[in-house]
């Protein structure tokens, strides 16, 4: 029989929750109470389900984002997640389906951009997604790190550090994520939900550990960052602690509150190893240390996937630290988003217009997606045969438009 690839409706909504938590190997229940939770906050138009004689045997959902760009710009996305397919019916082309049908809507509504985290790496890519930006993970071995062990953990700055609570995170916190969008590229909103979800509100996938939360304020009293961790408790063989500290979200709005929090957690009385969480990759943390050789990279991976829509609002929507102007080929497989275009960019502002004169750069939307955040290197892309010069030296002048000195950090991941 045909599977029907469709929007879901309501009394659709547990069975396609079903078809979900199958894809995610997870026990394939329903409470009712997921169910009451999560409904309110969907929008029924944007799932998307595969139905095999009426049972949901693929997953998809999407949904309205922001996405912070270099300089502190924002453009809307067309978020997507939740994408499953039950191992009853793989390769049969139905994410094809879905992904085209929900890409091709995301155009004519006016989107910008396309915005997924892989959970798998080889997937996205035929769909015209790139990787633009990525995250690493630390262990920091706090008894080979150098610290002074009569440290007291307060900051030096005339700024203080102080234990809050959930309450105050869901207060404080959206100010912060919003500043931190500010100065870096490639964060993602976060909803009123996802704040409180974070904090151990409303219908819980997993149980709940209520974790320690801890607030950086500056001299003047002004919160500057929050970090929220867990801690296990472990105990070694000649009745020494050795428990590990794990950062569950840590946003800093300033530098001075990320080296005060990062100090913090090295001193917690007990903890012998931190654990960092996902972070940017130029993350200041192992430098802090006295012997940076300490904080150990244990995961360094993809983050936020980009998939590009509109090509002149992607391009003037961010800021450039030089001035010069690059007539990008672009190539689109699905005729989404491809086409030239002369993108004339200055630390002033930047315009980006279709164009019918010679190619300085040929490159697909995936790579321009990669470019676009500042973290990948044109140069780089040249050299593996994913850019092609089309005049000899533009991948070099594209290196100097779009590389920025602080990577894409993605802290959520949805």
């Amino acid at each position: 029989m045909t599977v029907d690839v469709r929007a879901v409706t309501e009394s659709e909504f547990p069975d396609w929750l079903r078809a979900l938590r199958t894809g995610f190997l997870r026990p394939p229940v329903v409470p009712d109470e997921d169910v009451a939770d999560r409904l309110p906050h969907v929008d029924l138009a944007r799932t998307l389900g595969a139905f095999d004689r009426d049972r949901a045997v693929a997953t998809f959902r999407s949904f309205r984002q922001v996405v912070s760009t270099v300089g502190g710009g924002s453009l809307t996305a067309d978020a997507i997640t939740q994408v499953t397919v039950s191992p009853t019916h793989r390769r049969q082309g139905l994410l094809s389906r879905m992904m085209g049908a929900d890409l091709a809507v995301a155009k004519e509504r006016g989107d910008a951009l396309a915005t997924l985290i892989a959970a798998e790496y080889p997937i996205y890519g035929r769909f015209g997604f790139g990787p633009a930006s990525w995250t690493t993970e630390w262990s920091v071995d706090l008894r080979r790190a150098g610290l002074d062990p009569r440290r007291s953990g307060r900051p030096g700055d005339g700024g203080r550090v102080d234990l809050a609570d959930g309450d105050e995170i869901r207060k404080i916190g959206p100010d912060l994520h919003r500043r931190l969008a500010g100065v870096r590229a490639g964060v993602t909103d976060r909803t009123e939900r996802g704040w409180a979800q974070g904090t151990g509100l409303g219908f819980q996938v997993d149980p709940w550990t209520e974790p320690y939360y801890a607030v950086y304020r500056s001299e003047s009293g002004e919160p500057e960052g929050f970090v929220s961790y867990r801690s296990d408790d472990k105990w070694d063989d000649g009745k020494q602690p050795v428990n590990t500290a794990t950062v569950r979200d840590l946003i800093a709005a300033t530098p001075a509150a990320e080296r005060a929090l990062w100090l913090y957690l090295c001193s917690l009385d007990w903890v012998t190893t931190v654990r960092s969480g996902y972070r940017a990759p130029d993350d200041p943390l192992p430098e802090l240390l006295p012997d940076p050789r300490a904080a150990r990279a244990v995961s360094h991976a993809d983050m936020l996937w980009v998939r590009v829509l509109d090509v002149p609002r992607l391009l003037e929507g961010r800021t450039y630290p030089v001035a010069d102007a690059l007539v990008l080929d672009v190539r689109d497989a699905d005729g989404l988003a491809g086409g030239r275009f002369r993108l004339d960019a200055s630390p002033e502002g930047a315009t980006c217009v279709r164009t019918d004169a010679s190619a300085d750069l040929v490159l697909g939307v995936a790579e321009l997606g990669t470019l676009a955040f500042g973290d990948h290197s044109a140069v780089r892309l040249a050299r593996l045969g994913r850019v092609e010069e089309a005049v000899p030296g533009a991948a070099a002048r594209a290196e100097l438009l779009f590389r920025t000195a602080l990577r894409p950090f993605s802290p959520d991941i949805f």
